[in-house]
């Protein structure tokens, strides 16, 4: 293994340090894209693209989340056990699969976006634009998940990181230069011609409202050409570096499995992870259709209570047209956009845990096994704990700092906490699908989407919730999935977890660090803008949440020195004595 280790073979901590390094680098570039989309097309426009997405991210995931899991993992077992002949036809049998999968997936959403949007809007269908712009992105995507799966089972996360930069810079320019070259485009017709696009308008409000679906659909185009070029980069990085694995490696490898046998490890691994993916997707397509279907019926029964309740913050034009279900549902989607960050941290801890921790079961060292699993526990309790309940705490200060309508800062109460149990569940799942229980996470997704669907078909429907149902029904779902995943993870392991360091003391510094940064918050309100109020706030937060992991002796050792200069950072807290 020492040339694969030449070529990026990295630990657990390694791995994930790259891959949050590149998260990073993509939320702060998807920052500047969402922020400023949000105020080219505003809550009527991001309801459309909001809707393309909840469109694609099931079929998406249906089509590739399983397959880059078990390629990871049986690339991964077979390196352990020095089967690289094995790992090579692993990635070979990928492509046909994954060529067929997301050709099938491309032509799914483009032929069925009319008939799911005949139902979950109505009326409404301004977002096939959209839908139809996205679909390609399916199939790039699902041949860029064969790269990253194979070069994520030889613990390899470099390749993965840059071509997630890669899509990310392009949805970032070309995203927002066509959104705004549409709107540009219609309002100059209109002046011209008092029409957009050929179609007659009534006034320069109206002319906006008509562009808003084909200016959705230009933001769009940069995801889709993104996904193009980070599969472009992929192929190119793969034809370029291979993959570490060398001819003498290759003699000395033992026969593989046959294709036959190979493919029916890699369906019985991916079937019921990708199961699992699409019930996680499926879960933000309950919201898409029963949110917006819940708020056109209570708009039918009482149109004045929710224009009465939300009419500060509702432009007049969409109140008009009655768009208000598609506005609203633009908030929860800026709303979701800031809940995802932090699932989306945890997502790379999961991706880098898999590997080593498949590694330490298929070994059977106990030991090494308990000590990973709480490793990765433990690091994702530093950053979701934090993360959720100051998304939670400062949630209207937040929405007002990028520029989000107040409905989202009152959605955003709820889906902080929900965040916190929201990413665990991707570590976890990784963890249990290492000790080959890629069963589980599909049936709790199952039971906590039946939940999740109840509760927003009924509190959705009750004129006093509306909208905030739907985030109701993600923290009930996500707490679900959470303690399930957690119990049958030490059962099936027969491991028992040391929880009050791994989930209550990272709890008690958050809590203090939280109750710190509400009330700096309150006193610099005397003396600071409402934005410096809120920056300030927010770095009190961090100092206090830092101090407190310090001293509570949270960390440990080989939390730290698998860093870059870890061993020099290790050495200074143990100075200190502040590592467990």
């Amino acid at each position: 293994m020492k040339k694969v280790a030449k070529n990026g073979k990295q630990s657990f901590i390694h791995g994930a340090f790259l891959l949050l390094l590149s998260l990073a680098v993509v939320k702060v570039i998807g920052a500047f894209f969402k922020i400023p989309l949000n105020q080219i097309i505003g809550n009527v426009g991001m309801g459309y693209f909001g809707t393309a997405y909840t469109i694609y991210n099931p079929i998406f995931s249906l089509a590739t989340a399983g397959f880059p899991v078990a390629i990871s993992r049986l690339v991964s077992e077979a390196c352990a056990r020095g089967q690289y002949r094995e790992a090579r036809r692993v990635h070979h049998l990928s492509i046909p699969i994954f060529l067929a999968l997301g050709t099938l997936s491309c032509l799914v959403m483009a032929f069925g976006a009319r008939p799911y949007l005949e139902y979950a809007n109505r009326s409404d269908m301004n977002a096939l634009p959209a839908v139809y712009v996205l679909a390609p992105a399916v199939l790039f995507s699902a041949l860029a998940a064969i790269y990253r799966g194979y070069y994520e089972g030889l613990r390899n996360m470099a390749p993965t990181a840059v071509s997630q930069v890669v899509e990310a810079l392009f949805k970032l320019f070309l995203g927002l230069g066509c959104s705004s070259w549409v709107l540009q485009r219609a309002s100059e017709e209109y002046l011209l011609s008092g029409t957009v696009f050929g179609a007659a308008v009534e006034s320069a409000d109206y002319a906006q409202a008509a562009a808003l679906p084909y200016a959705a659909a230009g933001a769009i185009l940069g995801v889709t050409v993104g996904s193009l070029f980070s599969l472009l980069y992929l192929v190119l990085y793969y034809w370029r570096k291979r993959d570490g694995i060398t001819q003498a490696m290759l003699e000395r490898s033992p026969l593989p499995h046959s294709n036959r046998e190979l493919v029916r490890l890699l369906l019985k691994t991916a079937v019921p992870v990708a199961v699992g993916a699409l019930a996680v997707n499926l879960s933000s397509l309950v919201d898409t259709t029963f949110l917006q279907n819940r708020l056109n019926d209570l708009m039918a029964q009482n149109p004045g209570g929710l224009v009465q309740q939300y009419g500060a913050y509702l432009d007049p034009v969409d109140v008009e047209q009655g768009r208000v279900p598609t506005a609203l549902f633009g908030c929860y989607t800026n709303a979701v956009t800031l809940f995802m960050l932090i699932p989306a941290v945890t997502q790379a801890f999961g991706i880098s845990a898999l590997p080593n921790i498949t590694a330490a079961w298929a070994s059977g060292n106990r030991e090494r096994l308990k000590s990973g699993m709480e490793r990765v526990l433990r690091v994702a309790s530093l950053v979701t704990i934090p993360a959720g309940l100051a998304l939670s705490v400062f949630a209207g200060p937040t929405a007002a700092l990028l520029g989000y309508n107040p409905i989202t800062g009152r959605i955003l109460v709820l889906l902080g906490l929900g965040a916190i149990f929201a990413a665990y569940n991707t570590p976890l799942n990784s963890l249990l699908q290492a000790v080959g229980r890629v069963d589980l996470p599909v049936k709790f997704m199952g039971i906590g989407l039946v939940l999740k669907i109840v509760l927003n078909y009924v509190l959705v429907g009750v004129p006093e919730i509306n909208v905030l149902g739907a985030g109701i029904g993600t923290l009930a779902c996500y707490f679900f999935l959470t303690f399930c995943s957690l119990y049958f993870l030490a059962r099936e392991t027969k491991i028992s977890f040391s929880l009050f360091p791994l989930f209550v003391k990272p709890f008690l510094a958050a809590v203090l660090a939280s109750v710190a940064g509400y009330w700096c918050r309150k006193g610099c309100l005397f003396f600071f803008s409402e934005t410096a109020g809120t920056l300030i706030a927010f770095l009190i937060f961090f100092l206090v949440y830092a101090a407190g992991v310090l001293m509570l002796r949270i960390l440990k050792k080989s939390d730290v020195t698998g860093l870059p200069g870890g061993q020099k950072i290790a050495k200074t807290l143990e100075n200190h004595h502040w590592i467990g």
